[in-house]
């Protein structure tokens, strides 16, 4: 089938990367970054996560009708959207806290929340239309790129405060000056993409909560999303406490994120050849099979759980690239404007992320856990090694079977 638009996918790709490099490495980094520096408690940490959270309850469905009534001025909004989350970024990171350590945290971290809700649903949204354009197999096609671009973001902004330690005293505030500049790049790539093509009317919310398959989906979304939330929120503390590894976390983790985009791609062929549930139901279970095993871990195991994360990293890629993918074919069925669909998925996502910080983080403390030591009780890694592992496996399970037993089909 003829495409009717250039593709321009890489664009994609890198505002993509942006997106991912504000997402899941907030989650690795800001916790610990704020422990070590500032000495605030996890409790603390966990809590105003959590609640940042819930204000995603009200603001994400609301982002997503906001960029559905002024959609025909979604460039002006995009380019406002990446300001604030460069800003918000370089006051998280690089700037000494203006109020207390706590107080900055929240405020600094609503600003890059926000903003990455608001531009992770109109760049999705933008996608549906794309896909559109792309013919036969579009919205694998564009995930490909999409979900490519996104691990490789997150590959950069998990090691970059690691490796740019090597070099300089103030390694964070390097990572957020180099955000600030991709934020940059990707509005200069994408300035042609949004508002392309023929965009509906809006079907509301309803159209989306009132679909089946669409409810399913965004319900495996919410569980799926468990097990990287949880070990995104506790990595590091996994590495240098249970592993009694420091200094091995950069390593591990562009072992982890690398391998998740390298294999994006290859799920993504895989599906096209074999379609998306097989592929996903395989891939699910490898991500199973392969964090089983982290539970067996102790002090020096670092190389079995470099392992670990090359195949649990690779499952990951399944995750990224195939349930957005099916997500955008059944808003380009039901509801072709996408963006209310999307504020819904952003919230679904984004709720786990929190949910886990508010329920982990001060587990680990009441258990006993001291980061930044080697003298933590048994107890306490013990306790660390069940949230690592243990929990993701369980929820990956229920998202499995969820998943099998939905039928795409269904009209």
């Amino acid at each position: 089938m003829e495409i009717k638009a250039p593709t321009r996918l890489p664009a994609y790709g890198v505002f993509a990367a942006l997106l991912s490099a504000a997402g899941l490495p907030i989650y690795i980094h800001a916790p610990k970054f704020y422990v070590d520096e500032y000495g605030v408690s996890l409790v603390a940490l966990g809590t105003v996560l959590f609640v940042l959270r819930l204000l995603d309850v009200v603001q994400d469905p609301l982002f997503g009708r906001w960029s559905e009534r002024y959609r025909h001025n979604r460039k002006a909004m995009v380019f406002g959207g990446c300001v604030v989350i460069g800003v918000g970024m370089i006051g998280l990171f690089a700037i000494p806290p203006l109020l207390p350590p706590l107080i900055w945290f929240g405020v600094m971290l609503t600003l890059v929340f926000s903003a990455f809700s608001f531009l992770t649903i109109n760049f999705y949204a933008q996608g549906v239309l794309k896909a559109d354009d792309l013919g036969a197999q579009g919205h694998l096609r564009l995930a490909r790129w999409r979900e490519t671009g996104a691990l490789l973001g997150v590959c950069v902004a998990a090691i970059a405060p690691v490796v740019l330690g090597n070099f300089m005293g103030a390694p964070f505030a390097g990572f957020a000056i180099g955000f600030a500049v991709l934020a940059v790049l990707s509005v200069l790539l994408m300035q042609r993409e949004w508002g392309a093509g023929h965009v509906q009317a809006s079907t509301g919310f309803a159209t989306v909560l009132q679909d089946k398959i669409a409810r399913r989906l965004l319900l495996i979304a919410l569980i799926n999303a468990g097990p990287v939330a949880v070990s995104s929120t506790l990595f590091l503390f996994f590495v240098e406490s249970r592993l009694a590894a420091p200094g091995f976390e950069g390593p591990l983790l562009l072992v982890f994120f690398l391998s998740a985009a390298c294999a994006a791609p290859v799920w993504s062929h895989l599906a096209e050849r074999y379609s998306i549930k097989p592929v996903l139901l395989t891939a699910m279970a490898m991500s199973i099979l392969s964090l089983g095993f982290a539970l067996t871990l102790g002090a020096g195991d670092w190389m079995a759980f470099a392992l670990i994360c090359l195949a649990s990293g690779a499952a990951l890629g399944a995750d990224l690239t195939l349930l957005p993918a099916l997500f955008s074919a059944r808003m380009a069925r039901i509801s072709p404007s996408a963006a209310e669909g999307f504020g819904l998925w952003s919230f679904v996502s984004k709720f786990t992320l929190a949910f886990a910080a508010v329920a982990l983080l001060p587990t680990l403390q009441f258990a006993g856990f001291q980061s930044g030591t080697q003298d933590n009780p048994e107890t306490a890694l013990t306790t660390l090694t069940i949230l690592y592992a243990g929990v993701p496996c369980a929820l990956k399970a229920i998202a499995m079977l969820l998943f099998a037993a939905t039928n795409l089909e269904e009209t």
